[in-house]
């Protein structure tokens, strides 16, 4: 079992920054791939980033490609997501999820095994 849970959301304005962090527990940080998804307000849950049990490789979606920035510490058990020149539609809750480093990333919620129980992030325009 992997316990897992988000911090650092809040009010910013648009065009600010934002880092969040996923503290884990349970299990070894190294057993397993994480990533960030997001859901607003009537939209379904989506793909933010994720990075593999390593730290050594990286995905984005494209809405935030060159804005947002996922790293990992695996001494700390930590991953972190920081989020620059925030836009009012990154609004949304933010959960970090964790799946089993035996299987490939992925950008599909549903591969993923265990969940945090999200953090709001609100960007004012």
């Amino acid at each position: 079992q992997v316990q897992l849970v988000e911090s650092g959301g809040g009010l910013v304005q648009a065009g600010g920054s934002l880092r969040l962090s996923c503290a884990a527990s349970g299990r070894p940080a190294s057993s397993y791939h994480m990533a960030w998804f997001r859901q607003a307000p009537g939209k379904e849950r989506g793909f933010v980033a994720a990075i593999i049990w390593s730290g050594g490789r990286t995905y984005y979606a494209d809405s935030v490609k060159g804005r947002f920035t996922i790293s990992r510490d695996n001494a700390k058990n930590t991953m972190y997501l920081q989020m620059n020149s925030l836009k009012y539609e990154d609004t949304a809750v933010y959960f970090c999820a964790a799946q089993s480093r035996f299987n490939n990333p992925s950008y599909d919620g549903t591969d993923y095994d265990y969940w945090g129980q999200g953090t709001q992030v609100t960007v004012s325009s």
